[in-house]
């Protein structure tokens, strides 16, 4: 039965973070392993620097393509044991990648953002595929783009599964003895287009082959022991929880917790197929364990959201707000990607709160200023706690005012 690692962009985002990889694999050297790897470091953000200028900055690119090039020879250049044989495997991708942005863009901008922004993964997996083979650990490179099958939502691939599920198990079954190095993020399309998944959707490639091949578990390797009750940058009395249900994951990520990708429990859980949450850098501890479990003790958990919009819509004959009215913000909402973190509403209006996306709000408030009056509140502050008490509120909330405010059984979500 096979094990799914997922390793981020954190866990090697350098050489030695390569080489911690290597050890942690070296630990699990009996299993069956398949290896989902991300961007190395920051790379993802680099390469959506490389589209803009692509897009808007010309006088930018050149810089801009140098830094990726740069950054992952520097990394080839220190993990060699022989001369070149890493630089060699990613010397052609670079210039694959060059010659895409020689060209004109396709005006298409979202599926050239999948196939520019899309090289982080591929160059990152080569890279380790290569050193790992180089240094005594053989595996078999995988490229993702024909393995995960989605439709043509450019940066939202909406997965088929029954070809993703053929396509991963004709794959494995040709190298059933050996680790499989691949991609997270990446799936490509039934014509062959590349797709990914939505971002940080490395953790939802590696549900995906877990699913398709019923695998014992799925351990996501993280710069934090396990996972935690809140981020620490943003609460400092943070504690691991040790182990949670896969229901409670499923509001964690609904609500935001960065830890676990939104789309990543639901295959699980399908499948029964815990997921393990531990530290790249003390991998022989527990971690924490997300399964069919019902912890006796709940735990306050704390989700905090910076730079929110607080969007109130009326509509402009004073009438209530009705289906009608719902009917069309929602698929305005839609229509422009967007998603609501906390919704309320009132007789005469419609209230909500989301993530300040510039380009896709301004196309939001154009559509709504068609029909609706509206009103909004930029860089506002959205904290939700599971579990809470008034102790926590209390102990979060402070002396800052409250905008908004809405309690649910198990759930607070307040609005600053």
């Amino acid at each position: 039965m096979y094990r799914v690692f997922k390793f981020g962009g954190a866990s090697v985002k350098d050489a030695e973070g390569v080489r911690n990889l290597k050890k942690i694999l070296d630990i699990y050297q009996n299993e069956k392993l398949i290896v989902v790897i991300s961007a190395m470091g920051k790379m993802t953000n680099q390469l959506e620097k490389v589209l803009d200028a692509w897009y808007y900055q010309p006088d930018a690119l050149t810089i801009n393509f140098e830094m990726v090039k740069n950054f992952h020879l520097d990394i080839a250049k220190q993990l060699e044991n022989r001369q070149g044989e890493i630089t060699s495997v990613l010397l052609p991708i670079l210039d694959k990648l060059f010659a895409i942005l020689s060209g004109n863009h396709s005006n298409h901008y979202d599926k050239d953002y999948d196939d520019i922004v899309s090289f982080g993964e591929y160059l990152s997996t080569q890279l380790i595929s290569t050193y790992l083979n180089l240094n005594g650990y053989e595996n078999k490179f995988a490229c993702a783009i024909h393995l995960i099958k989605t439709d043509d939502s450019f940066r939202e691939g909406k997965v088929n599964w029954e070809e993703t599920e053929k396509a991963i198990q004709d794959f494995i079954a040709q190298y059933a003895n050996k680790t499989i190095i691949t991609q997270g993020f990446i799936g490509g399309t039934l014509t062959g287009e590349i797709t990914t998944l939505g971002r940080e959707g490395s953790d939802f490639s590696a549900a995906i082959f877990a699913n398709c091949l019923n695998a014992g578990s799925v351990t996501i390797w993280k710069d934090v022991p396990g996972l935690l009750n809140a981020d620490p940058k943003f609460y400092p009395d943070a504690v691991k929880l040790d182990e949670i249900s896969y229901q409670e994951a499923i509001e964690l990520a609904y609500y935001g917790a960065t830890v676990i990708h939104p789309k990543t429990i639901k295959p699980l859980q399908n499948k029964n197929i815990p997921l393990f949450v531990k530290s790249f850098m003390t991998p022989c501890n527990d971690g924490s364990r997300i399964a069919d479990v019902e912890p006796l003790e709940k735990i306050p958990s704390y989700i905090f959201k910076t730079e929110q919009i607080l969007l109130s819509i009326f509509p402009k004959d004073f009438s209530f707000i009705a289906a009608d009215n719902l009917t069309k913000i929602f698929s305005y909402i839609s229509k422009n990607k967007l998603k609501i973190n906390l919704m309320q509403n009132s007789a005469v209006s419609f209230t909500i709160c989301m993530d300040n996306k510039p380009n896709r709000f301004a196309n939001l408030l154009k559509d709504l200023q068609e029909e609706f009056n509206v009103k909004y509140n930029m860089n506002k502050k959205l904290i939700t706690i599971r579990h809470y008490t008034p102790e926590a509120i209390a102990q979060v909330i402070g002396e800052q005012r409250v905008i908004l405010e809405q309690k649910s059984r198990s759930t607070v979500q307040v609005v600053l």
